[in-house]
């Protein structure tokens, strides 16, 4: 039976920033689980220097993204959006759930959300903060973090497993640090470049480019 359509009216609200690879990855998720339809994006500037009240009625951390349920709740955290939402769809999991799948997928995820995290820390210090309370030690460290975490994906990436919230969350984190040009992953990395550019086609990553500046 064709779906009605008042089945395809979104349900569901992103509290969101175009510029930010954590949400990105919800939207990212939502749209390979092939639930973008029941989503209504909300952009919202988001920045530890300018609050966003409604963004801190929605979640006490200030943070996107946030997703409202129909019922009202809030959910907060990217995992547990894209935890969330792989249980409302019937297709393959994006988050599998029997070992070792499921290990692989989210030491992965925890693998790009922690390459996502030093690159911001990466940014503050090179680039946000007043340059006169920039710490470049600090800037070091992080970028050792990257470059360490680029050299263990050349080497340990599978260019042919299936898709899972960990390819999502390392797409995204990528395509994040190429957008803020903040350290080079491609040269001297032909696998992980090659990766990068093959995922980057897919429908769920050109419906959702980077745009914008943060606003501090």
């Amino acid at each position: 039976m064709p779906q009605k359509s008042d089945d395809l009216k979104p349900d569901h609200k992103l509290l969101y920033q175009t510029h930010s690879p954590f949400a990105r990855k919800v939207l990212v998720f939502a749209i390979e689980a092939g639930l973008r339809h029941r989503i209504d994006v909300v952009h919202h500037e988001t920045s530890p220097t300018n609050r966003n009240e409604a963004i801190f009625s929605a979640n006490p951390l200030g943070k996107v993204p946030v997703l409202v349920l129909p019922d009202g709740m809030t959910l907060y955290d990217s995992l547990v959006i894209c935890d969330y939402l792989d249980r409302l769809h019937k297709g393959r999991k994006l988050i599998p759930h029997k070992a070792p799948k499921r290990l692989h997928a989210l030491r992965l995820h925890a693998l790009a959300q922690g390459m996502c995290e030093a690159g911001v820390l990466y940014r503050w210090e090179t680039a946000r903060r007043p340059e006169n309370l920039r710490y470049p030690p600090l800037a070091d460290g992080q970028k050792t973090k990257l470059i360490e975490t680029f050299d263990y994906l050349e080497a340990n990436l599978d260019p042919e497993h299936p898709v899972t919230i960990g390819h999502i969350a390392l797409a995204t984190g990528l395509e994040w640090i190429a957008f803020r040009e903040l350290v080079d992953f491609k040269a001297g990395r032909p696998t992980l470049a090659k990766w990068y550019e093959e995922f980057g086609a897919r429908p769920s990553m050109a419906q959702t480019r980077y745009s914008g500046q943060t606003h501090d």
